[in-house]
């Protein structure tokens, strides 16, 4: 069967700089089976499918699949998907675009050219344990003194945020994936002066996710969340911020975080770089 089918570039206004996402716009009818097999063959970060929703305050649902699995949220899949969405003649019942997925309802809202989406609470935090500090410190090459913080921000994913002493020792890692094992790892560090010609880029930001086939995402939505629920819980970080991620990687993602109060808000832009259909 023909299903309209677009791949969306998040995190970037410029094509192929950020994220890919493929999404699956005609999705309903498509088994479990299907799902994951597509989303193996398509070998990205995650694939999404977009299907109606069961509940009446959303727009839509989406299943989010990785190479090795489904995901019950993540964050560059929801606002690439959601773009492709509208592009695709989506209209939102209300003023903001509502989401049902595997934790619930989340909302998505537009700021010109950009989405973004509202944090989920986190479902696991705090500090932790020293041990798997030990661990994970050792699988990325680093010395004990390199590290000035580790917390736990799952949302969906089961993120540690690993806080290491700066932005630019964060682009030095080399990671020992087979270490790492099935652990799901964020690196943060701080540009205090920001980057040349981007004065608001507060954080570098690195993602390792060998577990679930994705050695290092590009650019990581549901990651940078957690980290800024933390962060601005902690009142480590202002409440409006950029972080960079997926330089290393020749990408040049920009994730745009703001707290107004209620909602923290993670966006960035989003651009269709293939649309057309698959035959699934």
């Amino acid at each position: 069967m023909s299903r309209r089918f677009q791949q969306v570039d998040v995190f970037s206004s410029v094509p192929i700089a950020g994220n890919p996402v493929a999404v699956v716009i005609d999705a309903e009818g498509l088994a479990d089976e299907a799902m994951a097999a597509f989303a193996r063959w398509t070998n990205l970060s995650e694939t999404t499918f977009l299907l109606p929703p069961t509940s009446a305050a959303a727009d839509y649902r989406l299943r989010i699949f990785t190479p090795g699995g489904e995901l019950p949220f993540a964050g560059h899949p929801t606002l690439g998907s959601a773009h492709a969405w509208l592009g695709s003649g989506g209209v939102p019942k209300g003023e903001r675009i509502v989401q049902e997925c595997g934790i619930g309802l989340v909302e998505i809202r537009r700021d010109g050219a950009e989405l973004a989406f509202a944090a989920p609470p986190l479902i696991r935090s705090g500090p932790v344990d020293s041990d798997t500090v030990r661990e994970v410190t050792a699988a990325l090459g680093l010395q004990p003194a390199d590290v000035v913080d580790a917390e736990w921000v799952a949302n969906g994913p089961d993120w540690m945020v690993v806080a290491l002493t700066s932005g630019d020792l964060v682009r030095e890692v080399t990671p020992d994936m087979a270490a790492l094992g099935t652990q799901n790892v964020g690196l943060l560090g701080a540009h205090p002066d920001g980057l040349p010609g981007e004065p608001e880029v507060a954080f570098e930001v690195r993602a390792f996710v060998p577990g679930i086939g994705v050695p290092e995402d590009p650019v990581t939505g549901s990651l940078n969340a957690g980290i800024a629920v933390w962060l601005r819980r902690e009142g480590k970080a202002p409440a409006d911020y950029v972080a960079a991620q997926g330089t290393v990687l020749g990408r040049a993602g920009r994730i745009h975080v703001t707290d107004d109060g209620t909602d923290i808000w993670v966006g960035g832009a989003a651009t269709t770089v293939i649309a057309g259909t698959v035959n699934l």
